[in-house]
């Protein structure tokens, strides 16, 4: 190998660290070490995913505890159930733009260790954010069941 060859290696190397700063982690990829390795964004995202999720669950557990009770929360349920996919969604594409960015740049063939660090991100969000829908659909579901029985009674 001649030194030209080395140094475009090296380089080539060193950007794609710089577009894809989890090539840098030798350790497995485990939902904890995407996390640790994303974006802040993608982080923000993530976060707020994991948040709307366990409030879902939360406003749907004190609705169905409230008793005959039946004001607030749905209207957060019922744009958890649009908006979590989405933002999953929008999440996977900013991640897979940036993805093939970094790519772009390197030189041919790419190898998939390459790319699979932000791959395995984008799929992170992405499931994040189907998980978040699902919840909200499944908890909005159980509310609306809860104000028909109660609609029904009176």
């Amino acid at each position: 190998m001649s030194n030209t060859s080395r140094s475009l290696a090296a380089s080539s190397l060193l950007t794609a660290a710089l577009f894809l700063p989890a090539i840098a982690q030798a350790s497995p990829l485990t939902p904890m070490g995407i996390f640790a390795e994303a974006a802040p964004l993608m982080k923000f995202i993530m976060f707020g995913l994991v948040a709307v999720t366990i409030a879902a669950v939360v406003i749907c557990g004190i609705k169905l505890a409230s008793g005959p009770r039946l004001t607030g929360g749905s209207a957060f349920l019922s744009g958890l159930r649009l908006g979590g996919p989405l933002a999953g969604f929008l999440g996977a594409a900013y991640v897979s733009l940036n993805i093939f960015v970094g790519i772009s740049g390197l030189p041919e063939p790419v190898s998939l260790k390459v790319a699979a660090p932000g791959i395995a991100e984008a799929i992170l969000i992405l499931g994040l954010g189907m998980l978040a829908g699902a919840v909200a659909v499944i908890a909005n579901w159980a509310v609306e069941a809860r104000i028909d029985r109660a609609v029904l009674k009176a």
